[in-house]
């Protein structure tokens, strides 16, 4: 029987190295992309006249369904593949994170496959991000009293 520290190096000599450098290169260049394309749907949607707070809500609710869009036509987790974390931190990664699992257990229809499986991703993010801010919230509630 193999013992634990011969296994680890095993699987230390086995594994490919992952080139991190580019990786972290690729997710700049690419969630910096998304992010650019965010700014210029917020300048396009103030140059047609639209308020710049409503600008944002377009230029987030833009950012969403374009992030559906490409989930459903598999292109979004092409781009994913190269830029890691640099789609997964934008707007669009969380459009990802919740379109993707809903489109593959559609084959299990609507109510137990997608209305089951839509926030199977997502939803641990939102649960633990809504607690988060309230702890925080009341927190902050707490130290202003004084």
């Amino acid at each position: 029987m193999m013992k634990k520290q011969e296994y680890s190096q095993l699987v230390k000599e086995k594994s490919p190295n992952s080139p991190v450098f580019m990786n972290c290169i690729k997710a700049f260049l690419i969630g910096g992309l998304i992010c650019l394309l965010g700014q210029g749907l917020t300048n396009l949607y103030t140059y047609l006249g639209v308020a710049e707070k409503d600008a944002k809500t377009l230029t987030s609710v833009t950012l969403v369904f374009l992030g559906v869009l490409l989930t459903t036509l598999d292109i979004y987790g092409k781009i994913a593949k190269h830029a890691g974390a640099g789609t997964l931190l934008p707007i669009t990664g969380f459009a990802n994170s919740v379109a993707a699992p809903a489109i593959e257990f559609k084959s299990e229809g609507y109510i137990l496959g997608v209305g089951a499986k839509i926030f199977s991703i997502a939803g641990p993010v939102i649960v633990y991000g809504t607690l988060a801010s309230v702890i925080y919230g009341v927190v902050y509630w707490i130290t202003t009293l004084f």
